[in-house]
């Protein structure tokens, strides 16, 4: 449900990379397939890779309700099941970033990449919205000892480090999409019931603590609104990155 809010994160990164049709594009971590559909509306060769089948179907069931065609493959972002430079641009929205093993995952996005071609991802930065939210849930369910926080994807250093001598450049833009909903609690409602991290977290907690972490999550919201109304206009930035493989 989150995802289908977020398309135009989809939209513009497929942009950003600058797809041509025929280009053979991989979508890493593609849940409901939002970037990997963005690309078949280029008219790409897609292929979409995630670790829960469950999502993989949704994503091939709203491609073929536009009348597109993408592969699905079941595989994890750390171990993608791909030959060395077989995509023409390698694509992930809000899905390599969460990793465990963070060095493993950018190696395999421009394993994938041929020479010359494009990663492109969108990640967020621990200064925003949702840097916010995750250090929130992290005071309820640590991560175990010694991961690295997913925000790093969202620094300029870290990208460099990640991408190293491999990428002839990197690029970031920060952007920003609007949390829009019918109030602060419907915001909640659907985080808890439709996003996956957040509802494990509330499953595994007591009812006062639970209680606790909704208040908080509320107040996380209610810190970024900039609506006038009863409604959430709460804006998110993310950072956009272009890696151009040597």
């Amino acid at each position: 449900m989150f995802s289908k809010t977020i398309v135009v994160v989809s939209e513009l990164l497929c942009e950003a990379v600058d797809l041509r049709s025929g280009h053979k594009v991989l979508d890493v971590a593609s849940g409901t397939g939002n970037t990997a559909i963005a690309a078949a509306r280029r008219w790409c060769d897609v292929t979409a890779v995630d670790f829960v089948q469950a999502l993989l179907d949704q994503a091939r069931r709203r491609a073929e309700v536009e009348a597109f065609d993408i592969s699905v493959v079941q595989s994890d972002a750390e171990n993608l099941p791909f030959k060395e430079a077989t995509f023409d641009v390698v694509l992930s929205t809000f899905g390599s970033m969460f990793a465990p093993d963070q060095e493993r995952a950018a190696a395999e996005l421009l394993r994938v990449c041929r020479p010359g071609g494009k990663v492109g991802m969108a990640n967020f930065p621990p200064n925003s919205f949702a840097g916010e939210f995750f250090r929130t849930m992290a005071r309820y369910a640590p991560p175990p000892r010694g991961l690295k926080p997913s925000v790093l994807w969202g620094l300029e250093d870290r990208l460099h480090d990640l991408f190293g001598e491999k990428a002839a450049t990197v690029e970031l833009k920060r952007r920003t999409f609007f949390f829009r909903y019918a109030s602060p609690e419907h915001w909640l409602e659907v985080f808890r019931t439709y996003f996956g991290p957040v509802r494990s977290v509330f499953h595994s907690l007591d009812p006062a603590r639970a209680e606790r972490l909704s208040a908080e999550l509320l107040g996380v919201v209610n810190h970024f609104n900039r609506s006038d109304d009863v409604t959430v206009v709460a804006p998110c930035d993310y950072v956009e990155v272009v890696v151009l493989k040597r």
